[in-house]
């Protein structure tokens, strides 16, 4: 029987848009499609996840490796926040409803450390029971570390865990970990595959 709901962040519980938010915040000077084809690599994004440095550091780090890209890089590290756009629409208030059902709530999710800034601007967060970040544990989804590391953290088992996540890469993973999982596309979606579950 399914008691714990496990999330993901980026495009389950808040929604980004990297390129759109850049191209409003680059001025003329920069070289956007120059910056995303060097810096916001998949390489690069997994490097941001892992948190082999805080995320401040890393962007000193690459103004040294790539001093072309000094600008966008600062521009890029003083709003960072403005990348996340809104929260997923009815998803608050969702969580809401499954909190007062009795269901735990809990985060996995990749991201930097910049991640405890956007918990300050969205209240989403707050319903939240517990949560593992992937630069707090420096290991990244799909890799099976993580997911062993929440079922630890919180004393969770496997086959009480729902967990929704946008790829369908880490989905495939927590199955293999012993949890049930569903892609996420938008919540009327997912609201469908918790009654599906008998979960609404």
């Amino acid at each position: 029987m399914i008691k714990n709901l496990v999330f993901d962040f980026g495009k389950v519980l808040v929604d980004y848009d990297f390129i759109g938010q850049l191209r409003k915040i680059f001025d003329d000077q920069c070289d956007l499609e120059g910056f995303i084809k060097t810096i916001k690599t998949e390489e690069q994004q997994q490097r941001e996840d892992r948190g082999v440095e805080s995320f401040e550091q890393m962007c000193e780090n690459l103004k040294v490796e790539y001093p072309q890209f000094t600008r966008e890089l600062e521009i890029y590290k003083h709003n960072y926040p403005n990348l996340i756009i809104c929260e997923m629409p009815g998803m608050y208030e969702l969580l809401t409803e499954l909190k007062q059902k009795g269901y735990m709530l809990y985060g996995l999710s990749n991201w930097c450390d910049q991640v405890y800034t956007t918990f300050k601007m969205y209240h989403i967060f707050d319903l939240l029971d517990g949560f593992v970040v992937s630069s707090d544990v420096k290991v990244i989804k799909p890799e099976p570390e993580i997911y062993d590391h929440l079922f630890r953290k919180f004393s969770l088992k496997p086959e009480e865990c729902l967990f929704a996540d946008d790829r369908k890469i880490n989905i495939e993973a927590a199955l293999a970990a012993g949890m049930d999982g569903v892609v996420f596309t938008d919540t009327a979606h997912y609201i469908a595959d918790l009654k599906e579950r008998n979960i609404l």
